[in-house]
């Protein structure tokens, strides 16, 4: 359990059933000096509803494994004297932020129930049941003592698969092996796993990077490789993670290519057509080139018509070394710049499409 524990799970699947509504109760008024008084059964509680909230402080769905069905609290049976039965408790469930929450019977391409991408963000995913009546709601002119009442609903039910991208202001790509732990090690107080050889990192790591005013989270995705968008190496279950990303930095191990006599464009393009084949928009994804491991390089001027190539796509490209620093600090830069635009712009079509709304509102009055 203690390894679960620690473990980063992106993916669940969670049984939920909202609480049944109580019972309406039969009963008569029966008091002294009233031996035979009218119907006073209460009518009984609503069953509680689970309801999903997205929680800033969760990173995974661990629990979700651990604890893969939930019940809400049913409402109480009506009581005598007309007291109504006491509505059953709404059962929350937390999650991460990013998490898309899907019906787990749908075909996996159906489009998810909700997408809980801000925090406090809540969904009611299975509503309770009804409370039944109590006899004392059935009494007509023609009907004084109705000796029967409402048995309560059934609270709703349903299978439910979580998935969960990250939510990550700049994402860290590029092939197994490419110093992006390093260089996440560098620029933030993350620490994750560091080695020399491939797929070191197996999960997604996060790191918070703070430069001036600027305060941004950089995700160090796991190394893709030719055909992760079909799945090889586990590559799509990595790509969804760079789905959310505002900026992209593509980690390109030039020093390695180098000792080796390799062309590291080629790197390049092979990351590039698998972000690509996995969602079109992410390659139109604001970018930049961080050309690593120059340290390793003993002529540097082998770089400049790489540069010049990568230029010539748009791209912005900096040389440097996650193991020496160099060059990080202009990256820290370029990317707080780049993150810092692509917010503002999210700002103005926010704000375009919340003033586009409230114009539909004055004209429907």
């Amino acid at each position: 359990m203690s390894r679960l524990n620690k473990a980063f799970v992106d993916e669940a699947t969670l049984a939920v059933r909202a609480g049944d509504g109580g019972n309406g109760s039969v009963s008569f008024r029966r008091e002294k000096f009233v031996p035979f008084g009218g119907p006073d059964g209460g009518d009984g509680g609503r069953g509680g509803s689970v309801v999903l909230v997205a929680d800033r402080n969760l990173a995974t769905l661990v629990e979700q494994r651990i604890e893969p069905k939930v019940r809400a609290e049913a409402g109480q049976h009506g009581e005598r004297r007309n007291r109504t039965g006491r509505d059953g408790e709404d059962l929350i469930v937390r999650l991460p932020i990013g998490t898309l929450v899907f019906d787990a019977e749908a075909d996996e391409d159906a489009e998810p129930l909700t997408d809980l991408a801000r925090d406090g963000e809540r969904f009611i995913v299975a509503r309770g049941g009804r409370g039944g009546r109590g006899n004392s709601q059935f009494t007509t002119p023609t009907r004084q003592t109705p000796d029967f009442s409402e048995p309560g609903r059934y609270g709703k039910g349903c299978s439910l698969r979580l998935s969960l991208k990250l939510l990550a202001d700049v994402g860290l790509a590029g092939l197994p092996n490419a110093g992006k732990s390093t260089l996440l090690s560098r620029v933030s107080a993350a620490r994750p796993r560091v080695a020399a050889y491939p797929f070191t990192t197996l999960v997604p790591q996060l790191g918070v990077v703070e430069k001036d005013d600027h305060r941004f989270v950089v995700a160090d995705i796991p190394g893709l490789v030719e055909g992760a968008s079909e799945g090889t190496g586990l590559g799509d279950r990595f790509l969804r993670h760079v789905e959310r990303t505002r900026l992209l930095v593509h980690v390109l191990d030039v020093g390695t290519c180098a000792l080796e006599g390799r062309d590291p464009m080629v790197d390049y393009e092979t990351i590039r057509t698998e972000l690509a084949a996995y969602a079109a928009d992410l390659a139109e994804r604001p970018e930049i080139v961080a050309l690593n491991k120059v340290d390793l390089m003993a002529e540097r001027g082998d770089l400049d018509a790489l540069e010049t190539a990568l230029r010539e796509k748009g791209r912005t490209v900096l040389r440097i070394s996650g193991v020496t620093g160099e060059g990080v600090e202009r990256l820290i830069d370029a990317m707080a710049e780049a993150v810092g635009n692509a917010r503002a712009e999210e700002a103005r079509v926010e704000e375009a499409r919340a003033e586009q709304d409230e114009g539909k509102k004055a004209k429907s009055r």
